[in-house]
């Protein structure tokens, strides 16, 4: 088993540990009707006047941000380890050197644009997104 398909075993390993954990430790916020619920709050009762702020839609909305912000943090960590270890194992090779730099650089403009597109929504939705 050479170095690649270890930290992709590794990996998914990490993957599954934490889809696993976050089920297990999901808050669930209330008894919704009879029914157990941790993705929207029952407090979230869209009723008129109260703004959008206030719905189901705007809590699954926050969900998914979330989520998303996640994966890309999970991804940059990925993406740098998968660099470093290029760059370490390069031993002469130019080639693989300028590989690993370029894949480094992608992560953070990658990292960089995620943190703008994050403070721009938080900036155009009115009072912020996780006001």
């Amino acid at each position: 088993m050479n170095i690649k398909q270890k930290i992709l075993h590794f990996g998914f390993a990490v993957l599954i540990v934490l889809g696993v954990s976050s089920v297990l430790v999901s808050p669930v916020f209330a008894d919704c009707g009879g029914v157990a619920t941790s993705v929207v709050d029952c407090a979230q009762t869209g009723t008129s006047g109260s703004g959008i702020a206030n719905t189901g839609v705007w809590g699954i909305l926050l969900l998914a941000i979330n989520i998303l912000t996640a994966l890309v943090a999970l991804a940059a960590v990925g993406g740098v380890v998968y660099g470093a270890v290029l760059y370490t194992s390069a031993g002469g090779s130019q080639e693989q050197v300028k590989k690993a730099m370029g894949i480094i650089t992608n992560v953070v403009i990658g990292v960089i644009t995620y943190a703008l597109m994050y403070s721009v929504s938080n900036f155009l939705i009115p009072g912020g997104i996780f006001s």
